[in-house]
């Protein structure tokens, strides 16, 4: 991360004289650090997954946890720092709220994410604030049908059918390029994306890890919620016989 002379990576506002806001770049090497989180948008929903690393074996199973419901219909997924996903969140619940009260329902993530985006990229601008040092992946059904969107630390904001952000995010990426998304349901969905996770996680076995999965579609009338424990456990079981069969 060097650039022509010194010292402009000490402020958001600066630029290099190539062009290039360094505090905006390291913000994305914060997410690059972090553990990989997907979504896959398919034909009846949306589907999110996350890579959650396990720091210390004191800490208390399904805490600290990486996807938030940001509304009925909406869900978040966040690679990162925590913190940051946190405070993303928060802001986007007070949005959502915004938009119910002034138009009596639910916003669009079309709308949500602008609004988002700017929010984010405010961050940007000034020196006495840091960039956010996580990008957020958003999924939600709403009239348009399933919708899929990421959020990148910069504040640029893309709609995918298949996301990925983190540490593994370019093998995450190759592997859902190879799934026919709009043919899958959520549930056969929920295998592919654990499936993709212990593929992923496979590079840094030495960091135990919690497989943290939600979904939204007609299993759960339009509600985000996470996936019920017998499937889930499912799924992790299917993902690691796969992975070793694969290894073999």
């Amino acid at each position: 991360m060097t650039s022509i002379g010194t010292g402009y990576d000490l402020s958001a506002s600066t630029y290099s004289p190539d062009g290039r806001i360094f505090q905006v770049e390291y913000a994305n090497k914060a997410v690059e650090n972090s553990g990989t989180a997907i979504g896959l948008r398919v034909k009846d929903g949306i589907v999110l997954a996350v890579e959650k690393l396990i720091h210390s074996k004191l800490l208390v199973p399904d805490s600290n946890r990486r996807i938030q419901t940001i509304d009925r219909s909406v869900g978040m997924a966040s690679s990162g720092l925590l913190a940051d996903g946190r405070q993303i969140a928060n802001r986007a619940r007070d949005e959502s709220y915004s938009y119910r009260d002034v138009y009596k329902e639910s916003p669009p993530l079309k709308e949500l994410v602008q609004r988002m985006g700017l929010y984010v990229q405010a961050y940007t601008l000034y020196s006495s604030v840091r960039p956010f040092g996580c990008s957020t992946i958003l999924g939600a059904i709403d009239k348009s049908g399933p919708v899929l969107y990421i959020i990148e630390p910069s504040g640029v904001a893309y709609g995918y059918h298949g996301a990925a952000v983190g540490k593994g995010r370019q093998l995450a990426k190759t592997e859902l390029e190879k799934l026919k998304l709009s043919e899958l349901t959520t549930r056969e969905a929920v295998f592919e994306a654990a499936r993709i996770i212990h593929l992923v996680h496979d590079d840094a076995k030495e960091k135990e890890f919690e497989l943290e999965m939600s979904w939204i579609g007609a299993e759960t009338n339009g509600l985000h919620l996470p996936v019920p424990k017998d499937l889930l456990e499912e799924a992790d079981k299917k993902a690691r016989d796969a992975l070793e069969d694969y290894d073999e």
